[in-house]
């Protein structure tokens, strides 16, 4: 464990594990098997990679998507780590150097789809490498099930038949006690020991709204209130609503991008690689898009749509948020959503079995959508886990729903359903409860039952209501083969004889314009985004970005918001400080420090502070003794880059002459200046490319010297 914390530390930058993450790197590094369940966002990945690096040999990554293998890549390799995929993307001469690279012990981590990796000639490349380990990532697919179900990867019990002497993982973020069970005797892990690390999101703020006719509306307020120009997600159940919603989010100034499978292959990879490495980008998409998603700051998720069950909606609601800093869970439903999804159970060709587990999961989904309580509290007890108090980060928390004694309003429902046969939608009941004048009401003689007219104390808005939470209770249910006519339960009875009361929560109004920004909770900031910090925030983002650019890799993998965001808190001022900041590893130090570094004391000496600390100032009288940098940096103890740092800002604040500061000629002066002049970008000020167009030759502190001195 010792050597497994210091590849902790150097490479990916992380003072130390995670709870029960150390168990489980623990675990795997003596060549233990494991079933690890851990929520987006918890380390996951880490707990396969380090004992891959710690163990002889490479690690195999199962992993479900070919598209997004490129964006893991190329974030291992950010911070040293040796690592390739195999896929169909590659060309075969790209493909033999990884199958050579493999065979020649020359990768760290290898990943590699479940279709690929179960050929023969896979297994056979196999037999013939050192192997650390498999991990087999999003391991609820193997579940028939789940939400996610790849065929696939039922396959995968091979691989413990061919290789019994490697130790297999398998990972995923989302399974309940059934399907954990399913996962484990499925891929021949029943004596590998469980992990579960818990289901809490707590940086995630839900909110459920109701379906009205402006809910395109309150999503576009709630974006541009409280997300404006953030990358999120918005899921639909349709293509065609994907594609109209998307439609007119851009007709409203927004970067949104449709996707789902009836898309061509090319302008799905384009839409999803826009997303991943640009910001800002919002996509509108059906559940085929999300699954392995790696990007960290996905500010929010939007559900138009009710999801069909609360895996689904914890699994797509976790892909916001994966750097721990504030999101958002936002989700409109309605009744027609719950017709929706019964119509398209019972039309499935699932054996009745599976049919029941599913109807089961959509009543939990329903009495999630009508909570009172903490929904919070809620979806952990629904994963088995207890939340003692409630969360304080929930539609239901921050502002308590009122409810009503709606014992009468459910009794002349559920009173004019039965009167009306259990065989018409909500809309026709409706009518016959506020008395309406219709020709279908007077043609079916309704107009003559005793419920006709008995309603008219609420208004259509408020009897939709009741009915919604009615089915929600299992009071009623919606006929999906009867064209969602509704239809009395046996629970109902109690209610009707008077024997029991119903509590319904009221609903607020649909929002008229206007709308309001919600609340950010601030218990998991890590430094400040606004006021003073401000600026800096923005100027370390535009650097990451033409960093990015020029490797024509997402922005997150040279540093997440996380880590920019500890940059803006401590502002350190030497490398060695840098290094302390989470996420800055080793290599990453050496490759991006000095930029990263420049731009934070750039930050730091533009204030009202001239930048002349005391500090700053026994380097400066050193200097005018006659001390060059490397002999001040020795007597004082520092080192030669933090020397430079206190002559830049001596050379900033009119202290020094810039010549005296880096003793260069007029012509080497001339030099660099002119490589400032034609590499050196103010918006995203990079030191990189004028040290390199300069082949070297002049350290980063003469270069930040120069800098100052060009004010």
């Amino acid at each position: 464990m010792d050597t497994a914390r210091q590849v902790l530390r150097d490479t990916f930058g992380y003072p130390d594990f995670r709870p029960t993450q150390g168990e489980i790197v623990e675990h795997l590094v003596a060549g233990n098997e494991a079933l690890v369940l851990m929520p987006t966002g918890g380390g996951k990945s880490l707990c396969y990679q380090i004992p891959s690096l710690v163990r002889s040999g490479t690690g195999i990554v199962v992993s479900p998507l070919i598209a997004l293998m490129q964006d893991q890549v190329d974030a291992l390799r950010q911070v040293g780590v040796r690592a390739a995929f195999l896929n169909s993307s590659l060309d075969a001469r790209t493909a033999r150097e990884v199958e050579q690279a493999l065979l020649a012990g020359e990768l760290d981590l290898l990943y590699v789809a479940p279709e690929r990796l179960m050929t023969e000639r896979m297994m056979d490349l196999l037999t013939r490498s050192r192997l650390a380990l498999f991990a087999i990532d999003e391991a609820h697919c193997v579940s028939q099930w789940g939400h996610n179900f790849r065929p696939e990867y039922l396959k995968l019990s091979a691989l413990h038949e061919r290789f019994p002497e490697v130790p297999r993982v398998a990972l995923t973020a989302t399974a309940d006690a059934p399907t954990r069970k399913e996962i484990a005797e499925r891929l021949g892990l029943t004596e590998a020991r469980h992990f579960i690390s818990g289901f809490d999101r707590p940086n995630i703020r839900y909110r459920v709204t109701q379906k009205h006719a402006g809910t395109r509306n309150e999503l576009l307020r709630f974006i541009k209130d409280n997300h404006p120009g953030e990358a999120g997600i918005v899921y639909c159940l349709s293509r065609k609503k994907v594609d109209d919603t998307a439609q007119w989010l851009e007709g409203k100034g927004l970067t949104a991008l449709p996707y789902h499978a009836g898309l061509a292959q090319e302008v799905r990879q384009d839409h999803q690689s826009r997303f991943l490495r640009e910001e800002g980008v919002i996509v509108v998409a059906t559940i085929a898009f999300g699954m392995g998603i790696d990007k960290p700051n996905v500010r929010f998720v939007a559900h138009l749509d009710l999801p069909k069950s609360l895996e689904a909606y914890y699994q797509e609601t976790g892909r916001a948020g994966r750097d721990g800093l504030p999101a958002d869970a936002w989700m409109a439903y309605g009744l027609q959503d719950v017709i929706m999804l019964r119509q398209m159970l019972e039309a499935s060709e699932a054996e009745e079995t599976h049919k029941r587990i599913e109807r089961a999961r959509l009543e939990a989904m329903l009495g999630y959508c009508e909570l009172t309580t903490c929904r919070r509290q809620r979806l952990l007890e629904y994963f088995g886990e207890r939340l003692p108090e409630p969360c304080g980060n929930c539609d239901t928390c921050l502002e308590p729903p009122e409810t009503w004694d709606a014992t009468v309003a459910a009794q002349k429902a559920l009173s004019c359903v039965h009167r009306t046969g259990q065989r018409f939608g909500v809309n026709h009941v409706l009518d016959v409860l506020l008395g309406k004048d219709s020709e279908r009401i007077r043609q079916l003689g309704h107009d003559k039952l005793s419920t006709y007219g008995i309603g008219k104390e609420l208004d259509a808005h408020q009897w939709r209501a009741v009915f919604r939470q009615l089915v929600a209770a299992g009071l009623l249910t919606v006929d999906a083969e009867g064209f969602g006519a509704l239809k009395l339960t046996e629970a109902c009875r109690p209610v009707l004889r008077g024997e029991q009361e119903v509590w319904l929560r009221k609903d607020a109004r649909p929002p008229r314009g206007g709308g309001r920004k919600e609340r950010v909770s601030k218990r998991v900031s890590t430094g400040p985004v606004d006021g003073p910090g401000e600026a800096l925030f923005d100027a370390l983002r535009a650097l990451r970005r033409s960093l990015a650019d020029a490797q024509d890799v997402p922005a997150y993998v040279i540093f997440n918001d996380a880590t920019l965001r500890e940059m803006v808190a401590v502002q350190p001022r030497t490398l060695d400080e840098l290094a302390e900041v989470s996420g800055v590893g080793q290599r990453k130090l050496s490759q991006y420090g000095e930029d990263f570094l420049s731009v934070i004391l750039e930050y730091a000496g533009s204030g009202d502070d001239s930048g002349v600390s005391d500090t700053v100032l026994e380097t400066l009288s050193l200097f005018r003794l006659g001390f060059d940098a490397e002999a001040i940096a020795a007597r004082r103890g520092l080192t030669t880059d933090t020397v430079y740092n206190h002559l830049a800002r001596s050379v900033q604040a009119g202290e020094i002459p810039l010549r005296e500061a880096v003793g260069l000629s007029d012509a080497e002066l001339k030099q660099v200046e002119e490589a400032f002049d034609a590499h050196f970008d103010p918006a995203a000020p990079a030191l990189r490319p004028v040290f390199d167009a300069l082949d070297g030759v002049y350290s980063y502190g003469v270069l930040r010297c120069v800098q100052a001195g060009r004010g």
